[in-house]
């Protein structure tokens, strides 16, 4: 059967795309190949005709989350770090990690896994890192000490995104939340609104 010209990239495409979101919520491990084949509706045989390996999949569906980061998206429409902080942690970032922030999700197993897959997320978070520091409010700071106040403000969120979702209690969840956000806005220097 001929398909038409492109098909093979759309399907690709397809297969990233439920790979980015599926990794995020069941993580790397807690989904095989056939699994995100299914789900594009195809069968585990046809993976190789579009990647080499797992390790490769995993590394298209790191680049395609950061694509399409939320955090990349509010920083593009102009958004404040506030802004951009508060749509990070809140409740429905933490509920629905398949539509979240990669990095928060999959940097555990990253950090255990491959040089390569380890390569593909620290270009993200140096993409994460340079936004927020773009946005941090002038100060007698160092260009070396700014970058460093940006590298706590973005650990502080991911921290406590991380562990809002591994607590079982929700109030002490929705209380890690709120302390990460008010962390993170005080580290980035950023007046809060009440």
């Amino acid at each position: 059967m001929r398909y038409e010209k492109g098909h093979k990239e759309e399907t690709r495409q397809r297969i990233v795309e439920i790979a980015a979101r599926e990794f995020r919520r069941n993580g790397i491990n807690g989904i095989g190949v056939a699994d995100v084949m299914a789900q594009a509706g195809l069968t585990h045989g046809g993976f190789y005709s579009h990647f080499a390996s797992k390790e490769e999949l995993v590394c298209a569906a790191l680049d395609e989350a950061g694509r399409t980061s939320r955090t990349r998206k509010a920083a593009e429409e102009g958004k404040s770090l506030e802004e951009i902080l508060r749509g990070y942690l809140r409740s429905e970032h933490r509920d629905h990690p398949e539509r979240g922030c990669a990095i928060a999700c999959l940097v555990a197993e990253v950090g255990r896994g491959s040089k390569v897959a380890r390569v593909h997320l620290t270009a993200h978070v140096n993409r994460v890192l340079e936004l927020i520091e773009a946005r941090l409010p002038e100060g007698r700071e160092t260009a070396e000490e700014r970058k460093k106040r940006a590298m706590a403000v973005f650990s502080t969120a991911i921290g406590s995104l991380q562990l809002s979702r591994a607590v079982t209690d929700p109030v002490l969840s929705d209380q890690l939340i709120e302390a990460g956000l008010r962390g993170a806005l005080a580290l980035a220097r950023l007046q809060t609104k009440p």
